[in-house]
């Protein structure tokens, strides 16, 4: 009879397996065609963070301006600056007074309400030649009106003083027909905005200007009075 065997204990003598993980091959650079290495990925990324730093300066320089940029327009705002002095009203009437003696065309002085000023007055030659009494008013709503009297004017004069501006009709104030060039309508038209034209004598009278049609037909009928006075001097 065979003798048997004692049972092997397996755990004794049985081996022992270890299972090692395996590393990932290392990912396919598109650019290159195979993995990077080690001093080229260590290259890359110092290249990404010089980058981000960049960025981020440029982000930091770009608020920086934005923020003086606020500041100095708060300044602007906020700051309380004085007012221009207003420029000193002129009395064209001795002005005229004092040029009338050297010029035979009597120089219209038109009587306006007492709201209106003036803030220029001179009598002047044109480049042509053409002696040019001029007064300046600023009238109650505070828009422009000049009146320019043209002695002996030719017609070089008219369309140079009015940028060659064409008429667009006429008004008639008090009795007396003006010419009237309204071009309020077009493109910056400036003081030329609007303007009206009569003539007697050796004089042409232009007024151009901002102000609203009621205030050249104001302007205009006090310069038609001293037309009327002046035709009736002449008359005598």
């Amino acid at each position: 009879m065979a003798e048997k065997k004692p049972p092997r204990d397996r755990k004794a003598t049985g081996a022992v397996t270890t299972r090692v993980p395996q590393q990932k091959p290392a990912p396919i650079v598109a650019e290159l065609g195979r993995p990077e290495t080690p001093e080229e990925t260590a290259a890359r990324k110092a290249e990404n963070s010089r980058k981000h730093r960049a960025n981020q300066t440029l982000r930091n320089l770009v608020w920086s301006l934005v923020a003086s940029v606020g500041l100095m327009l708060l300044i602007v705002i906020v700051v309380v600056r004085p007012d221009q002095p207003a420029r000193e009203a002129v009395d064209f009437a001795d002005v005229a007074e004092q040029a009338q003696p050297t010029i035979d065309e009597p120089l219209a002085v038109p009587d306006v309400p007492a709201q209106w000023t003036a803030n220029n007055a001179d009598l002047g030659q044109s480049r042509d030649g053409v002696s040019t009494w001029n007064i300046g008013f600023i009238t109650p709503s505070t828009q422009f009106i000049a009146l320019n009297q043209g002695i002996d004017a030719n017609p070089t004069w008219l369309l140079t003083l009015l940028d060659q501006q064409l008429a667009t009709g006429t008004d008639t104030v008090d009795g007396r027909e003006w010419t009237v060039y309204d071009n309020r309508d077009g493109d910056d038209p400036g003081n030329l905005a609007y303007a009206m034209v009569t003539e007697s004598g050796d004089s042409t009278y232009v007024l151009y200007g901002t102000a609203d049609t009621n205030e050249f037909r104001t302007l205009a009928g006090s310069v038609g009075t001293e037309i009327d006075a002046a035709e009736a001097m002449e008359a005598e």
